[in-house]
């Protein structure tokens, strides 16, 4: 979500979380090795914005503030994170994060719970956060690319006027999951939807 959430609005998400979560913990003995380290994307293969370029940060270990709002590491502490963030000179940013996990099956469902927390993000920021008047996601689809991908969108308005638009997709090549998540001040008229599942194909077939 864009940095102009609240943290009051991130820090009951976080919470609430780990309730709607499933718990998925990485087998600690005979896990197969680490593949090769997932690519990301550069910052020309993000939506284009009509009055900035995109800047690319550097590639970091850790797990991003900035898919705090509807992703979070609760029930998958055992995995390693990786992420890069992006920005433009204006409002809009981006993040990529990316994990590997030990098994395709491992994988196939951490995607699940990353999709499951986007999906239900919406309805999350609305019953937690008091200073959010309305929040409402929208299901974009799916992406026919490796082990698949899903798009999602997420709005929200604040009692004092601020609204938010954000766009978050899950996609999986065998073992690493990636999410990608885009956003800004708007509405959904305002986001690039067909630009995005665009950006979204691209980063699951740069994983490898």
């Amino acid at each position: 979500m864009p940095k102009r959430m609240r943290a009051s609005a991130l820090t009951a998400l976080t919470a609430a979380a780990l309730a709607a979560g499933t718990v998925l913990m990485a087998p600690a003995a005979g896990a197969a090795p680490k593949a090769a380290a997932p690519k990301f994307l550069s910052a020309s293969q993000l939506p284009p914005h009509p009055t900035s370029a995109w800047t690319a940060g550097p590639v970091t270990e850790g797990f991003p503030q900035g898919l705090g709002s509807c992703v979070d590491t609760e029930g998958v502490t055992s995995y390693d994170y990786r992420y890069r963030e992006f920005r433009t000179d204006v409002d809009a940013s981006a993040v990529q994060l990316t994990v590997v996990a030990d098994t395709p099956a491992l994988a196939k469902a951490l995607a699940k719970h990353y999709d499951d927390l986007i999906r239900t993000c919406a309805d999350r920021i609305e019953k937690n956060d008091p200073d959010v008047v309305e929040a409402e996601g929208r299901d974009y689809g799916s992406l026919p690319v490796e082990e698949g991908a899903r798009v999602r969108g997420v709005y929200t308005e604040t009692s004092w006027g601020a609204t938010d638009i954000s766009l978050l997709s899950v996609g999986r090549d065998g073992r690493t999951v990636t999410v990608v998540s885009w956003g800004q001040m708007g509405f959904f008229d305002s986001a690039p939807v067909e630009a995005f599942k665009k950006t979204t194909t691209t980063a699951v077939n740069k994983l490898y």
